[in-house]
């Protein structure tokens, strides 16, 4: 990997406090000496990443008084479009549900020629802040986040309580961070894994496993909807057969499905899939193993996605709002923008069983 020069390292790290309010506008940031020290470079490396900084509105020098954060740099990025523009984050953008609530999203803005400014995080918290930098330094007028591993402890809080300090409204999709007072649109994920886990329960199941996200928010609530249906039904839980993966471990899903699924060939019925990708990649792993579906393993998802609607299979799942929910947050930010009071600070939407072909009933012998 190639290494930033030292002068660019100095513009990004300054950049990102300023962003941040680590530097506030008006206040003076440290010495050309204590930067030297700090980056152990010279004062001509300094100066130079100052100067850059100062071009792009950043910073100002006043001579004989040291260099201090410019209000310019503000204006410069509301001055940047004739009209209001939204800025828009995602985890993904091409894959799975992200492009019908962007579709969405796209659709509400159009109506009253606000534009939109797109970037996506891949589940990535460097990435994000990234998206953050970028969002702060053009001056959107609004801002729509789908958070980035929901269920862990976020590093970019700081860019949030930016943003709320510029009264700049944002509001969340999907999940939200639990350590900000942030509105946001939510599928209701514990109702959605709880109907799920019952569907099974009234089919005859009584050995279900579950395959959850546990980086993300969606997933922790989806395994408590779980957790909830069999203690409804006075079933056991039994953590063997919880098959938990985050973003990273995703990749190597199909080699885990395959233990799994062997090890626990004999006990379990049915499963619960975080989603519909998920359940797709359990149909593909019992292809492989040579276990029937639905007679030998009963599968759900959720989300009911296009690739759901688009498999060789029809995989029972649940519904997820997608472009509602896209439009629904536009139009928050919109009326929000406009002055409106008494906007809602969370909605959950209520999921709907879809009936397919991958769950069957048991009885028992």
């Amino acid at each position: 990997m190639k290494l930033k020069p030292k002068y660019q390292v100095i513009i990004d790290d300054i950049k990102s406090n300023i962003l941040s309010g680590v530097y506030n506008v008006g206040e003076q940031i440290p010495t050309e000496s204590a930067l030297q020290d700090t980056y152990q470079v010279s004062r001509q490396t300094v100066r130079k990443a100052i100067l850059e900084l100062s071009n792009e509105g950043f910073l100002r020098s006043e001579k004989g008084s040291g260099t201090y954060v410019s209000h310019q740099y503000r204006a410069k990025a509301s001055g940047n479009t004739g009209n209001k523009t939204i800025g828009v984050i995602t985890t993904y953008i091409s894959d799975y549900i992200f492009p019908s609530i962007i579709r969405g999203i796209e659709g509400r803005l159009n109506e009253d020629n606000y534009s939109l400014l797109l970037a996506s995080t891949n589940n990535d918290v460097a990435q994000e802040k990234k998206a953050l930098e970028m969002m702060l330094s053009f001056g959107v007028d609004g801002l729509i986040v789908e958070p980035t591993k929901s269920n862990l402890f976020n590093p970019n809080i700081a860019y949030y309580l930016s943003f709320k300090e510029q009264e700049v409204p944002f509001i969340m999709i999907n999940a939200y961070y639990e350590e900000l007072e942030v509105p946001f649109f939510c599928l209701d994920d514990v109702q959605s894994s709880y109907l799920a886990t019952k569907e099974l329960i009234s089919k005859g199941h009584t050995q279900i496993g579950i395959i959850s996200k546990m980086d993300d928010l969606q997933g922790k609530y989806r395994m408590k909807g779980y957790i909830k249906a069999l203690g409804e039904a006075k079933l056991r839980f039994h953590p063997e057969q919880v098959l938990s993966f985050d973003t990273e471990t995703k990749q190597e899903l199909s080699t885990s499905l395959k233990t799994f699924l062997q090890e626990n060939r004999d006990i379990l019925t049915a499963v619960v899939c975080y989603n519909d990708e998920v359940g797709l990649e359990v149909v593909n792993v019992c292809r492989q193993l040579n276990i029937s579906v639905p007679d030998e393993l009963s599968i759900i998802g959720q989300d009911n996605s296009y690739i759901a609607k688009n498999a060789n299979i029809r995989l029972t799942t649940l519904t997820h709002p997608q472009e509602q929910m896209g439009r629904d947050a536009a139009d928050w930010v919109i009326k929000k923008l406009q002055g409106k009071k008494d906007l809602p600070n969370s909605t959950y939407y209520s999921p709907v069983l879809v009936e397919g072909e991958t769950v069957r009933g048991i009885t028992e012998e």
